[in-house]
């Protein structure tokens, strides 16, 4: 059995009930079951639709978002979750970059890592460097004036945290910012790259190793074989090609707002919902949602 899940922005809430019961009928599906009015739809079908990426791409034109999936074991007792664009709106990166004065050359070379186009730890390397001598202190800075949490945050790990969920920050940014961010939204850990400082500036270096592509994979076996779980048992969600490796393995693998190299490689993709959609995926209703404690940054 399969759930077919239909979801569209919170803001837009432009899911007509028309246009879900002619796709339910056309797929054969059970009794449409709405997880918030205008916003949120699922229903149970028997077998993966054959046209479900011409359908996808038809919904993708009206805003609407589409994910088949095995309805067994949808609800994930593991969240693994990327920080930059993806539980925060920005990439801390390139905010220190704009603050010595190279944002624009940084964000290129990000643009282009997150997309796979770049061996990650040489551009990691590269974009460090050019950060050399930085004030330690704009860290706190940008951190207060330039770092918002992605729309949706909050609720999911309030929600999934409160259904017993174990919650884990793997970034391939840095400890300075993951450590704050974890403890606004109530991850049980965070991982993440250290910066090398030197008499309260930025040497220009990273601590070795450098945790990429592998390390987020690493984390997602080494979690949940100390939880006793399985990777099917994990819902892991991020943007870049340095995320690849978990969205792969993890049970529900989510590309959100991804690169298109990430989206053209991930089943289950989100481009108009905000993280809300990870908790509609396992079939929770809007009104079951509890939020994330609001502490102070």
């Amino acid at each position: 059995m399969f759930t077919a899940t239909l979801l569209t922005s919170p803001e837009a809430r432009n899911l007509e009930p028309a246009l879900v019961e002619n796709l339910r009928g056309a797929w054969g599906g059970g009794k449409a079951v709405w997880l918030s009015p205008m916003e949120a739809v699922e229903f149970d079908i028997v077998d993966q639709p054959d046209n479900q990426w011409d359908v996808w791409q038809d919904l993708q034109g009206m805003g609407i978002d589409l994910i088949v999936q095995r309805s067994e074991g949808r609800k994930k007792a593991i969240l693994l979750a990327d920080m930059d664009s993806t539980m925060i709106q920005q990439e801390c990166i390139d905010e220190l970059a704009d603050e010595a004065g190279v944002g624009t050359y940084v964000a290129e070379i990000t643009a282009r890592a997150m997309n796979g186009e770049l061996d990650f730890d040489a551009a990691l390397i590269e974009r460090v460097g050019l950060m050399k001598g930085l004030d330690v202190a704009v860290i706190k800075k940008v951190l207060a004036q330039r770092i918002t949490l992605m729309p949706g945050a909050k609720p999911l790990l309030g929600t999934m945290k409160a259904a017993g969920g174990y919650c884990a920050l793997v970034s391939g940014g840095f400890t300075a910012f993951t450590a704050q961010v974890a403890r606004q939204l109530g991850f049980d850990e965070n991982r993440a790259n250290e910066l090398v400082i030197d008499n309260q500036k930025l040497s220009g270096d990273v601590i070795r190793p450098i945790l990429g592509r592998e390390a987020k994979v690493d984390a997602l076996n080494e979690i949940t074989k100390r939880r006793g779980l399985t990777a099917n048992d994990v819902l892991a969600v991020g943007d870049g090609a340095n995320d690849l490796g978990m969205l792969g393995i993890a049970g529900t693998g989510v590309a959100l707002h991804a690169k298109p190299s990430v989206a053209a490689q991930c089943d289950v993709r989100i481009n108009h919902g905000d993280l809300t959609a990870l908790l509609f995926l396992q079939g929770y209703k809007r009104d079951q949602f509890i939020s994330a404690p609001n502490e102070a940054a």
